[in-house]
């Protein structure tokens, strides 16, 4: 398993918008992404449970990548959290 934290820097946080993007980008990958924020987790390929986290802006979540491909999956999420949240 490959993890990274990563501080929320989007002024509205893991919204709607936000949270689409990041599901339709985690569906690309084979490899369970989880991300985790104060004890609660969410599978990044569920939109409501993603919004359901309540992510806000200064929110710091930890991204964990399981499977095949977490290797390469882990540094895409990371490079796509940086572009867009």
């Amino acid at each position: 398993m490959k993890s990274f934290e990563y501080t929320i820097t989007d002024p509205v946080g893991i919204h709607a918008r936000p949270a689409g993007n990041l599901a339709k980008e985690a569906k690309q990958y084979e490899s369970v992404i989880t991300i985790t924020k104060d004890g609660k987790s969410a599978e990044a390929k569920k939109l409501m449970a993603l919004m359901a986290l309540g992510v806000k802006q200064g929110d710091t979540v930890t991204v964990s990548v399981e499977g095949a491909d977490e290797e390469t999956v882990a540094a895409k999420m990371e490079e796509f959290f940086k572009a867009n949240l």
